[in-house]
């Protein structure tokens, strides 16, 4: 779009888009990992199962940063 010197606003409109969609995709990986890594580990054991929400935490943070 910029190479074809599209409006400036419409390339943002553009780009806010794409962000949603991929933000979107994110929060349903995080849904599928939260019910089934995360939940299978926590039955194997307490350890597990803290490891791996751990890990889930941190994802969500880096998720919501960006």
């Amino acid at each position: 779009m910029i190479d074809k010197d599209t409006y400036c606003i419409d390339v943002l409109t553009q780009i806010s888009s794409v962000t949603k969609a991929l933000q979107s995709v994110g929060m349903g990986l995080v849904d599928e990992h939260l019910r089934h890594c995360v939940r299978e580990a926590a039955v194997k054991s307490d350890e597990e199962g803290d490891a791996k929400i751990d890990e889930a935490t941190t994802a969500i943070a880096r998720l919501l940063r960006s």
